[in-house]
């Protein structure tokens, strides 16, 4: 049975409180954001994985800012009612507080984000956030494994294994939601370190590969439909397998044409 929409951020809050679970996939365009407005999925993520998922990158450091607005537009296009979380990319936020602000404002001004999410738990980065909340921006944090610093970090790796880790990510997340975050992603942090985050923060938290203990779940959209074939990481799941379903229908289109089968008497308008 579907539930109430998240229609604002301080929905988020008032979810956890009920017990309840959100749901969040990704979007990076018209068609996908329309089928998903049909679907019970509470959010929309316009993530910067587009720049692996959809432009074949090597990681998601070069997506840019004309980049993600783009796709934002499309998507609250195709999905005028749903919640609409929208990524600021590597590079939109770091330079000085004055350009990090005016760029989250042209987000939302140029999208109709409902709200915008940043990597990251540094002192600048928060007190980055916290101006971005006081001048009316909804922000959602994103701690654990951080894609946009990946380089630095070392690779894409499990955070909070050790106790030392753990501590500094417990750290992180009461920082964030000290600055105004409505809502912490905790990316490929270890399942027990996720729940006990969770218990311990008023705000919700949305998990990928981060256990079964977080308020929420996000998913990549090709993902969980099982678009690529080469890539089934762990802490995915394949809900469909559109891969192989896909290719034998062009292949079937090709075969039609070969033969003549297609366009049919049917397909084909006369005078």
């Amino acid at each position: 049975m579907a539930t109430a929409p998240l229609k604002y951020p301080s929905h988020w809050k008032k979810a956890k409180s009920e017990g309840r679970r959100i749901s969040m996939a990704t979007c990076y365009d018209f068609s996908m954001a329309r089928l998903l407005s049909r679907s019970n999925v509470d959010v929309l993520l316009v993530g910067d994985s587009l720049g692996m998922v959809i432009q074949g990158q090597r990681s998601t450091v070069p997506v840019s800012l004309d980049q993600i607005i783009y796709h934002a537009e499309m998507v609250r296009r195709g999905a005028p009612e749903k919640f609409l979380l929208v990524d600021m990319p590597a590079g939109s936020y770091h330079a000085s507080m004055e350009s990090a602000v005016n760029n989250a404002m042209r987000i939302m001004k140029e999208t109709g984000a409902d709200a915008l999410k940043l990597e990251g738990s540094s002192p600048y980065l928060v007190s980055v956030i916290s101006r971005m909340v006081e001048s009316g921006i909804p922000i959602m944090g994103h701690s654990g494994l951080t894609p946009q610093s990946v380089l630095t970090a070392g690779g894409y790796r499990v955070q909070g294994k050790t106790s030392d880790s753990a501590a500094l990510l417990k750290e992180a997340a009461l920082e964030l939601q000290a600055a105004g975050c409505f809502g912490l992603l905790l990316e490929l942090v270890e399942a027990d370190v996720a729940k006990k985050l969770t218990e311990d923060l008023e705000i919700p938290t949305i998990g990928i590969g981060s256990g079964a203990g977080t308020t929420g779940q996000v998913l990549v959209f090709h993902d969980l439909l099982g678009l690529d074939p080469d890539f089934t990481p762990k802490h995915t799941k394949k809900y469909a397998d559109l891969a192989p379903i896909i290719v034998e229908a062009m292949n079937q289109f090709a075969e039609e044409v070969e033969k003549g089968d297609f366009p049919s008497e049917q397909n084909s308008f006369y005078s």
